[in-house]
């Protein structure tokens, strides 16, 4: 019988070996193998006793054998040797058979390495809903807790490199897929870095990212997107599953506050007018079966951040998605951006953030907002943005629990810390918050935890 690759890869470790072997037991021919050794030793140790006692050595024998230390020193001295060398070999040992299943990066151990798979591996199901550089960023973090994770992404972009795929392959959107790939892949960095490689030359090469044209190459190699998705995953060894919201081809439309149309994430973003109301065409795109599953079987979902209506929206658009959150029992948090979004998101507080998930997606879908507390200054002028405050206590804030926390990334304020907001979300989940007045101007090392 033949079996496929990918059946082989959900083995673990001592199930792969025993599958592949099955008539091999590791434990009892070991055993026999330390049998054969000792006997070969007791054997070699009556060989050189008689020799020692029928034949008369050199002098320089005396030394050479430690007959100068007492008998029991002696014995003291190999034993203490023999376990040296046990120790050695089996830890070899255990490195050679445990590295076709466990490969440590450069710059960790084998300890480290057993510990993501073992450990991480019994961590929570958590769902990530976004895309772009603020899911991208989630996941970096949150993978270092653990690594059931799975990554529901967007596919309404249409600008750039993605969207020249898009018209010339009528493929689904692979940029924000290939950012969430990069942040869960556990390849050595070389590979994540060329992953993420954009051309700046070359005929029909400039602009586009090299992790696109391998993705469409995949998909027209195997015929299929969705296999190619799960593919390339498999090659940069990711940890966790990324989704597509939907596979269909989709465009978003908005209204913008001047009443007029537009078409396009792109072309949204580049309008930079506030928007009314977002749309996805076509309405009835149906979700992807495997994201509504991860959904319904999820301990945690973590809504954003992200562009708020060009990266998160998006997916809350897609009907099964909706339904799907509505449904789920697990805690479901959304994690406001840090600063506002030029045309987007000018002037929005944290309370008009969740109102604009609320008006698009349903009410009731979020129990609790992570909010930054570090509130600086007035940011840079060049980036276009604004420290996004709490703000006044909004009706859609009421029911909600907020969560205010420092998650800021110190070198770059208008974006999250990796870290500190995997930190702040596992705090969350794990029951361990500090119940606090609301204080707009506090910033303690804890979450501060307000129910509205």
């Amino acid at each position: 019988m033949v079996y496929s690759r990918r059946m082989t890869m959900r083995f673990s470790g001592r199930s792969a070996l025993k599958w592949l072997y099955p008539g091999m037991h590791i434990k009892r021919w070991l055993v026999l193998l330390l049998v054969g050794i000792c006997l070969m030793g007791l054997g070699i140790s009556y060989v050189l006793r008689e020799a020692y006692l029928s034949y008369t050595f050199p002098g320089a024998f005396y030394y050479l054998t430690l007959q100068f230390i007492p008998r029991w020193g002696r014995g003291v001295l190999f034993m203490a040797l023999s376990l040296s060398t046990v120790g050695v070999a089996v830890w070899k040992l255990n490195q050679s058979l445990l590295f076709a299943f466990v490969r440590p990066d450069r710059d960790s151990s084998m300890a480290d390495e057993i510990y993501k798979k073992r450990i991480l591996a019994r961590g929570p199901k958590i769902v990530a809903i976004g895309g772009g550089t603020g899911l991208s960023m989630l996941l970096r973090g949150l993978k270092g807790h653990t690594s059931n994770l799975t990554a529901i992404v967007t596919v309404a972009d249409d600008g750039g490199s993605t969207g020249r795929l898009r018209q010339e392959f009528g493929v689904v959107a692979p940029g924000d897929l290939r950012q969430c790939i990069a942040a869960l892949a556990e390849a050595e960095p070389l590979m994540s870095r060329l992953f993420q490689y954009r051309f700046t030359e070359g005929t029909g090469l400039e602009g586009h990212s090299f992790g696109n044209l391998f993705i469409v190459a995949m998909a027209e190699i195997t015929g299929n997107f969705e296999t190619a998705i799960h593919e390339t995953s498999q090659i940069l060894n990711t940890r966790g599953t990324i989704l597509p919201s939907t596979l269909e081809d989709v465009t978003l439309s908005a209204t913008t506050l001047d009443d007029q149309l537009v078409h396009g994430e792109h072309n949204i973003t580049e309008r930079g007018t506030g928007i009314r109301e977002l749309y996805l065409n076509p309405a009835s795109a149906e979700a992807h079966p495997d994201a509504v599953r991860a959904i319904l079987d999820a301990d945690l979902i973590v809504i954003g951040p992200g562009s708020l209506y060009t990266s998160v929206l998006p997916n809350l658009l897609v009907d099964g998605i909706r339904k799907a959150l509505a449904a789920s029992s697990a805690n479901r948090v959304f994690v406001c951006n840090v600063a506002t979004q030029q045309g987007e998101t000018d002037g929005f507080t944290v309370a008009d953030h969740l109102e604009a998930v609320e008006r698009h997606a349903g009410k009731g879908l979020i129990d609790a907002v992570i909010a930054n507390n570090n509130i600086a200054s007035d940011l840079p002028e060049a980036w276009h943005s604004n420290p996004v405050g709490v703000g006044e206590v909004a009706e859609c804030m009421r029911g909600v629990r907020l969560v205010e926390a420092d998650v800021i990334a110190l070198e770059n304020r208008y974006r999250h810390d990796p870290i500190k907001l995997a930190a702040t979300i596992m705090r969350v989940y794990d029951g361990r918050d500090t119940f606090a007045p609301f204080a707009a101007s506090s910033a303690p090392e804890e979450p501060v935890l307000v129910t509205r």
